[in-house]
């Protein structure tokens, strides 16, 4: 891992990608590493797009802004690649990872001659399957984990469990589903 790794998220209101970054930040923070997570909101409501970042290094982290050219993108939502310039400052040596079923040269159309690595993942089905019902942002975190290589595999499933126990405290039925959509997740993130 390089001293500063940053990591951009676009997502739609409601489907956790805020709350992916924040959970990437205490997994990262919890293997060691200086962390930054945080959202940036346009209008705020279910639908609409938002921007969430990470900034995880070795070494402490100085900067105190949003981030204009990502190491790598998540995109959560593939009709985003529509609308919005999601490799926007993003580094040719960095990667994007896009929750999608579109064939790979509609993807590569898409994102408009971007040169670096581009992966995929159909996080919708890993989650209905895991889960019963769509929630793509813990599939995303393991893709984006796996893809950047910011912690291992098992670093990241021994914190998830940790995370899922305090945060699922009141409903401990659904941290096996989500335990199951991360070990899904890691091994079906796919380079096109």
């Amino acid at each position: 891992m390089s001293d500063l790794i940053e990591i951009r998220w676009h997502g739609r209101g409601g489907q956790g990608a805020k709350t992916a970054s924040l959970l990437l930040a205490d997994a990262a923070f919890n293997t060691g590493k200086y962390i930054q997570g945080f959202p940036e909101y346009g209008p705020e409501r279910m639908g609409a797009p938002i921007t969430a970042y990470n900034r995880i290094s070795s070494k402490p982290i100085t900067i105190h802004s949003n981030i204009y050219e990502p190491d790598y993108v998540v995109v959560v939502d593939d009709t985003l690649l529509e609308s919005v310039d999601v490799t926007a400052g993003l580094k040719d040596s960095g990667a994007i990872v896009i929750n999608t079923t579109k064939e790979d040269e509609e993807i590569k159309k898409e994102l408009k001659g971007y040169n670096g690595d581009i992966y995929k993942i159909d996080a919708r089905k890993i989650s209905e399957e895991a889960l019963g019902r769509y929630f793509p942002n813990t599939p995303m975190l393991a893709a984006i984990v796996k893809v950047s290589g910011i912690m291992t595999d098992e670093e990241l499933l021994n914190d998830m469990k940790g995370s899922f126990k305090h945060k699922f405290a009141k409903k401990p039925e659904v941290i096996e589903g989500n335990m199951k959509a991360l070990e899904m997740a890691l091994s079906s993130v796919k380079r096109i």
